[in-house]
Formats: C-alpha cells, sequence, structure tokens
C-alpha cells in the first residue's frame, strides 16, 4: 500500500492471507447461489404444482401467450422478497460491523443464510417459502455489507481491485453452481426444488467456518480503540514484521474517523456527496444494464424462446460458465488498466448485445410458436457476450468502486447505501421483470438499451479514476482534482468538518 510520499508498503501473500480472502469470498457465492437458484427452481413443474398451480396451468397450456406464461406477482414476491429483507438488514449490518466487526457480521450473515436454507427446504406452505427467502435475505443483507468491505481493507493496495471483485467471482461461481444443481435436481420428482434450496446451507457453512478462521480487518480494530490487536492483525496478513508506516495511516484514519460522532449525519453533508451519489449510481447501474433479469430468470426466458424445460437449463449453466469465466478477465485488468476503461468498454459491447436480442425477439418471436434452431441459438450466443462483458466490468466493480471510496469515518454508512441501493433495485427488477416481459415483450430489452447509454455517459463525465490510490487520500487525489466533484469542496477546510 502507497503512502502519503507514494512509497509502497512491504508485503507478502502468504498462506494465511489468501485463506482470509477466500473464505471472506464465500459470502459471494452465498449470495450468487440463491441468485441463480431462485430463476430454475420457478421453471420446475413440481415447485409450481405445489405453491402456484394457476402458474403451472398457464404453463402448459401451448397456446398460452411466449411472454406472459411466468407473469405472476407471487411467483415473483417468491424471488424478490429475499431483497427487501437484505435492504432492511443492511442498515443493522452497517451497525454491526462499526460495533462489533467485519468478522462476526460476517458469521452473522452464515447463521442467517443457512436458516433460512434449512426453512425453505422443507416449506410446506406458501408462508414458509416466503419466510425461508427473508432469512436469506437478512443472510445477503449482513454478507454484503461485510465482506467486500473486508476484503478491501486486509488487500494491499496494488491488488486491493483483484481482491475486492473475488467477491464478485464468487457470486459468479455460485450463479454457476446453482444452475448446474438445478439442471439435476430438475430430473428428481417430486422434490427436487427442496434440494436446490436446502443446499443453500453448503457455502453458508463454509463462510460460518471460514468466520472462525479469518482475522478481523486491521481498520476495524483500531476504530473500536484495539491498537495491539490491530497492528498483530496486519503484521499477520502482510507476512512481514515492519508495518509501522502503514499501521500510523491506519491510526491516523481512526483519530479522524472517531471526531465523527453521528456517520450518517456526516454522510450527508456537501463534501460527502461525490463518494454516496457515485456508490448509489454504481448500483442502480448494476441492475439496470439487466443483467439480474438475464440470471434470475435465464431458465424462464430460455423456455419463453421456445427451449425446452431442460434445454433452458443447460443453456442457463452456459451462461454461467460464462459469468465465471469473464470475472478473471477483471481481477486480471481492473489493477492494470483501470475501472473506467472496463465499464465503458463494456458498455459497448452490452449495447450491441442487447439490441440485436431486441431485435430478433422483435422480428422473429410471436406470442405464440418459438424461434427456429439457428435464432434460438444465436440468441444464446448474444446473451453470453452480454454476460461476458458485465462480469469483468459493472458485476465487481458496483462492489468494488463504493468499498473503495468512501473514507474510515462514514465507510460501513456509505457502504450500507450502496448496498441497500443495490437489494431496492434488485426487488424493482426481480418484481417487475416477468410483468415487464409480458407487457413490453421484445422492447424490454431496447429499454435495457436505453440505461446502458446512459451509464456510459455517466463513466465519461462523472466517474473518477481510482485505481492505486490510498483509501485515506482519495478526497486529495480523486475528488478535490475532478472536474465536477471539486466544486463540492470549495468551502475551504471546514467542508469536511466533522460532526
Amino acid at each position: 500500500m502507497a503512502n502519503h510520499g507514494g512509497e509502497i508498503f512491504k508485503s507478502k501473500i502468504t498462506v494465511y492471507v489468501l485463506a482470509c480472502w477466500i473464505l471472506a469470498a464465500f459470502g459471494g457465492l452465498m449470495f450468487g447461489y440463491d441468485i441463480g437458484i431462485s430463476g430454475g427452481v420457478t421453471g420446475m413443474d413440481d415447485f409450481l404444482i405445489k405453491f402456484f398451480p394457476k402458474v403451472h396451468q398457464r404453463k402448459i397450456h401451448a397456446s398460452e401467450n411466449n411472454y406472459c406464461k411466468y407473469d405472476d406477482q407471487m411467483l415473483q414476491l417468491f424471488t424478490s422478497s429475499l431483497y427487501l429483507a437484505a435492504l432492511v438488514a443492511s442498515f443493522f449490518a452497517s451497525r454491526a460491523c462499526s460495533i462489533l466487526g467485519r468478522k462476526p457480521t460476517i458469521m452473522m450473515a452464515s447463521v442467517f443464510f443457512i436458516a433460512g436454507a434449512a426453512l425453505s427446504a422443507s416449506a410446506g406452505q406458501k408462508w414458509m417459502l416466503i419466510l425461508g427467502r427473508i432469512l436469506f435475505g437478512i443472510g445477503v443483507g449482513f454478507g454484503n455489507e461485510a465482506v467486500p468491505l473486508f476484503l478491501t481493507e486486509v488487500a494491499p493496495i496494488q491488488h486491493r481491485g483483484a481482491v475486492n471483485i473475488l467477491f464478485q467471482l464468487f457470486v459468479t461461481i455460485g450463479i454457476f453452481i446453482a444452475n448446474l444443481v438445478n439442471y439435476v435436481t430438475s430430473m428428481v420428482h417430486p422434490y427436487g426444488w427442496r434440494l436446490s434450496l436446502g443446499l443453500a446451507s453448503v457455502p453458508a457453512f463454509i463462510l460460518f467456518l471460514g468466520s472462525l478462521i479469518i482475522t478481523e480487518s486491521p481498520p476495524s480494530l483500531v476504530e473500536r480503540s484495539k491498537e495491539t490487536e490491530g497492528k498483530a492483525a496486519l503484521i499477520k496478513i502482510r507476512g512481514v514484521d515492519n508495518v509501522d508506516a502503514e499501521f500510523e495511516q491506519i491510526v491516523a484514519a481512526c483519530e479522524q474517523s472517531r471526531q465523527v460522532k453521528q456517520p450518517f449525519k456526516k454522510l450527508f453533508k456537501k463534501a460527502s456527496m461525490p463518494p454516496l451519489i457515485i456508490a448509489i449510481a454504481m448500483q442502480v447501474f448494476q441492475q439496470f444494464t439487466g443483467i439480474n433479469a438475464i440470471m434470475f430468470y435465464a431458465p424462464v426466458l430460455f423456455q419463453t424462446l421456445g427451449f425446452k424445460s431442460d434445454a433452458s437449463l443447460l443453456s442457463s449453466v452456459i451462461t454461467g460458465l460464462v459469468n465465471v469465466g469473464s470475472t478473471f478477465v477483471s481481477i486480471y485488468a481492473v489493477d492494470r488498466v483501470g475501472r473506467r476503461v472496463l465499464l465503458l468498454q463494456a458498455c459497448v459491447q452490452m449495447l450491441i448485445s442487447q439490441l440485436s436480442i431486441g431485435f430478433i425477439l422483435h422480428f422473429h418471436l410471436k406470442e405464440t410458436g418459438s424461434l427456429d434452431k439457428v435464432l434460438a441459438a444465436i440468441v444464446v450466443v448474444l446473451v453470453c457476450t452480454y454476460v461476458m462483458s458485465f462480469a469483468w466490468s459493472w458485476g465487481p466493480l458496483g462492489w468494488l468502486i463504493p468499498s473503495e471510496t468512501f473514507p474510515l469515518e462514514t465507510r460501513t454508512a456509505g457502504f450500507a447505501f450502496a448496498v441497500s441501493s443495490n437489494m431496492v433495485f434488485t426487488f424493482l427488477i426481480a418484481q417487475a421483470f416477468l410483468s415487464m416481459l409480458c407487457h413490453m415483450q421484445a422492447y424490454i430489452f431496447f429499454f435495457f438499451s436505453a440505461w446502458i447509454l446512459v451509464m456510459g455517459l455517466f463513466v465519461v463525465f462523472l466517474l473518477p479514476e481510482t485505481k492505486g490510490v490510498p483509501i485515506d487520500l482519495m478526497v486529495e487525489r480523486v475528488w478535490k482534482q475532478h472536474p465536477v466533484w471539486k466544486k463540492f469542496f470549495k468551502d475551504g477546510p471546514n467542508s469536511y468538518e466533522m460532526v
């Protein structure tokens, strides 16, 4: 990590710190598994017959409108209720992160998730199913708050982007594993869906064990007046004894942080606006790429295109594999080419993919019947090129950029707003997508394309490059140098006063 003079702080990548990164990143796998599993489960006949018989009746009538056969608010609530719970939980998680630390918050995330898996897998009635989703959601809210913060705080600056992206990599692995599980369990009658939901406990259990092994992050320990433990933790994760310069920087940032008695109030001061606006915008845009519409409902979407049930699950396994592979591109490139280049390149690729899918469906997929095999294959390829570009850009950077741009005094509060914004818009997309698909038909892809244009303009004019900048120097080196955001700091030293 660089200090104020630009010197690189010494660090080694030890087996222990590698284990800390990977075990914490299982919070992402837990989240990804849930994203991937719900779409496959809602496409299973056994599940629909038990909980949503009307949807099943619509599905089996061949003359039913291709775009509308899954349009059911309760079915959408099964998927989206998790995100409402995560939205509320993220603010409690912010307090837990500040008062208890990152490590116990990660442990709490795993416990809630295990409880959600147990209840969902044993559900006999709809209310048990929804309550299980809510417990999943609390787990996601706690995990998505604590894990990216933990990864950012324990990573050396020269690897900060790559380490933080482990979270998103594990999200994509979770989605891929869920697609594979659904492909297998869809052939297990009548309780395949129970296996799919119950297996969510596996990554949560690994995260629970991981939370016992990982160290607490040094900034979290120092923030809670545990300087001795903080320095010991820093020595342990850096793999070198001489950590004095970096430790002094953490202590100085924590001293400044302690003067802030009300971080949420400080967050709404003028000088705190740039990172807050960027953090919330990144989350909103991440959802309005349309990615979760594709990932939640990939099996349903492919069935809409005329694929048979097992073929549609297989197609979503393919997109899951593309998702995982492409995230490695981001791990390699993010600390080399920077954040902005990846985001802008992806906007172009996603725009071409979405527009192409929209045109093919508009001209060739009628309300009844299906696409011919060649066009259906082209749509799968286009979905893959779209997923590919998202996976090395807006997916991982949506979590990385908010985790590295807030100063320590508002970091957990600011990141709580980022997580909750993500959950609000994930909920909206999850709740609305099937109805939008029914009413807008192919035009839904043009809707998301318009958002991708807006996102590209946002990056060009408003998103600064944060590659290689120490977290506690973001204000001086990034915000005060940016042509737009520097205006928020024109009031002199008092513009960043303590609250």
